[in-house]
């Protein structure tokens, strides 16, 4: 069922789920003699326009404490069987939940103008919003969706930076090592349905090590409606 997890979270899950008194030690030895191991990364999906104007990094010291602080949102490359899509997404970086996401045959302004505003519709807006430099982000279009219409501050990475998008990317790889590279998907409808259940799985279930084995949505919840 889930061939990607990790020993952190194979040991949470045979203890506290299954209720298995077993220490990290023995599952970390069971893994390396199932032979587990990782797989691997993909094509660059940031290119940048230097027609249009780039926003200042925001975040170099910031403390995140607060849901809906920081928003993080990145475009990634999608292989299928036969061709690829391009799919879209934004976290709230505090809780880690993915608030909105989309996939697409074109990397364009328009598709990440609506994922924002579903994003905003859904869950209120940011008071920060991060991206890379990518053409997208930096089109008049999107900025000013961003800065004049939502009143949102504006971030950008540093050019060559990936660690300044850490949180998104890291939810890149989870994705693609947990679900995209074990189950190619045939076609887009095939992968809408593999991707839903997965951020669905990815927002209610899969836990993780830096919310304390919480799940990304009960930590965005509890935050906005504590008892």
């Amino acid at each position: 069922m889930t061939p990607f997890y990790g020993v952190p979270r194979l040991h949470h899950w045979l203890r506290e789920i299954k209720g298995y008194k077993i220490n990290k030690k023995r599952v970390e030895r069971l893994c390396r003699n199932a032979g587990m191991q990782a797989i691997v990364p993909k094509p660059n999906t940031s290119k940048a326009n230097k027609a249009h104007k780039n926003f200042p990094y925001l975040l170099r010291g910031l403390k995140i404490d607060r849901v809906n602080q920081l928003w993080e949102t990145d475009i990634t490359h999608i292989p299928m069987r036969k061709g690829h899509m391009y799919l879209m997404a934004i976290i709230d970086v505090y809780s880690r939940y993915l608030v909105s996401w989309s996939l697409s045959n074109t990397m364009d302004a328009k598709c990440c103008r609506s994922i924002v505003q579903s994003a905003v519709e859904k869950h209120g807006k940011p008071e920060i919003i991060n991206t890379d430099q990518g053409s997208q982000y930096t089109s008049e279009d999107f900025v000013s969706l961003i800065t004049d219409d939502y009143k949102i501050k504006f971030s950008m990475d540093g050019k060559g930076r990936a660690l300044d998008n850490i949180f998104i990317e890291r939810l890149w790889r989870s994705l693609k090592y947990e679900h995209v590279y074990l189950y190619p998907a045939d076609g887009g409808l095939e992968l809408y349905k593999g991707c839903k259940k997965w951020f669905d799985f990815y927002n209610t279930e899969r836990p993780h090590q830096s919310l304390n084995m919480n799940t990304p949505e009960k930590k965005y919840f509890s935050f906005n409606h504590p008892t």
